[in-house]
């Protein structure tokens, strides 16, 4: 599910950092829970200074954090791509509902558990006609980081995407005491170190941690690894 292409890129560079050119903002985007501890919103920190273009922290260790500083090098990094290329909408399952169906990508998954919250969007989704429960669908599902989970309009035959500016947002995770992924938001092209270029898309979460299972994408193990982002 394409969206509409941005100046801002990504390349990875070989068992090494990410290349962002294209200016995009940097800014720390953490995860605000409610009262049970349940993810419930985003909270946009501060932007953090960076030129057009800068090269983000791949291995997880550099010493000048979210900044590559060479340590992939030192510690001799394995950034293996492993993810699948096929689109989204071939990997993804449907969970269908009488107005609008979810569509889910489990491997894509980065742990931010805005799903689980309000008895879970994959139960939600049979009570889609119910406006009430259609409002708080669509914003937990748009709330998913990854794009592993999408609301898709039946009657329309195309997803509800939340609107999102072109930024990359740094991942912290308060609950789970930990820094997450580096969150490309509003259309970031990400090409592989091969010159493969991933589908574009609305919501897409890098791993930063450098222990991802799907790389270049995050497969939530920076919360089983207690990655520290400074």
């Amino acid at each position: 599910m394409p969206t509409s292409p941005t100046d801002a890129v990504i390349v990875i560079v070989e068992n090494g950092p990410y290349l962002v050119s294209g200016a995009p903002p940097l800014a720390t985007q953490t995860i605000g829970a409610d009262a049970e501890g349940g993810s419930e919103v985003w909270v946009e920190g501060d932007a953090i200074p960076a030129p057009e273009k800068y090269s983000l922290c791949r291995c997880g260790q550099s010493k000048r954090k979210p900044f590559c500083d060479g340590t992939h090098v030192k510690i001799g990094f394995d950034g293996a791509e492993t993810a699948s290329r096929e689109p989204y909408l071939n990997q993804a399952n449907v969970v269908d509902g009488p107005a609008l169906a979810l569509m889910d990508a489990e491997t894509l998954c980065a742990f931010g558990r805005f799903c689980d919250t309000h008895a879970k969007v994959w139960n939600q989704a049979a009570r889609t006609d119910d406006p009430a429960v259609r409002a708080q669908f669509i914003k937990q599902v748009g709330n998913c980081p990854a794009g592993r989970l999408v609301a898709w309009d039946k009657a329309g035959g195309a997803p509800l995407e939340p609107h999102l500016p072109v930024s990359i947002g740094l991942v912290e995770d308060p609950e789970e005491k930990c820094g997450g992924p580096i969150w490309l938001r509003g259309g970031i092209k990400v090409v592989s170190s091969d010159g493969f270029e991933y589908e574009v898309r609305n919501r897409v979460t890098l791993c930063r941690c450098g222990a991802s299972n799907n790389k270049p994408f995050c497969d939530g193990s920076h919360a089983s690894i207690g990655f520290q982002s400074e």
